[in-house]
């Protein structure tokens, strides 16, 4: 896997991924930004909130589920100290669908959890409480 970031100017930068696609990060005006686009600390969250909610959405696929929507709610807290790491990331699931089982979504839950999201078990290593929730939607 490999990605580029260039600066573009005051705190903007583009980072280019491997597979060809570009997002804007900029900073915030108190640092130097003009706030047009994500921080670097927001595009890790969504980075995880990502990969997570990918393999919630495939492992329910491949269970024949009737899915219609997925959404994952992130909040993250992060210590008052430099380096501003993360401290605490939760995910909360909003699993719409047809029929589906609470059961079978909390599986698929802590399959990501616990087994398949790279992010998330990267940064839980690293020292983040990284806590899980879900709801499911009957539609």
């Amino acid at each position: 896997m490999q990605a580029t970031v260039k600066w573009v100017d005051g705190m903007m930068f583009l980072g280019e991924s491997g597979s060809g696609h570009t997002v804007v990060m900029d900073g915030a005006p108190d640092h130097g930004g003009r706030n047009m686009g994500f921080r670097p600390m927001e595009m890790l969250l969504v980075g995880m909130g990502g990969c997570s909610s990918f393999d919630v959405v495939q492992i329910l696929q491949k269970g024949r589920n009737n899915l219609v929507s997925c959404t994952a709610e992130l909040t993250a807290e992060r210590v008052d100290a430099v380096p501003a790491v993360f401290s605490k990331i939760h995910l909360h699931f909003i699993v719409k669908g047809h029929d589906l089982k609470t059961a079978v979504v909390e599986r698929a839950v802590k399959l990501s959890a616990e087994k398949y999201c790279s992010a998330s078990i990267m940064l839980g290593n690293a020292g983040v409480e990284i806590t899980h929730d879900f709801e499911v939607i009957e539609v």
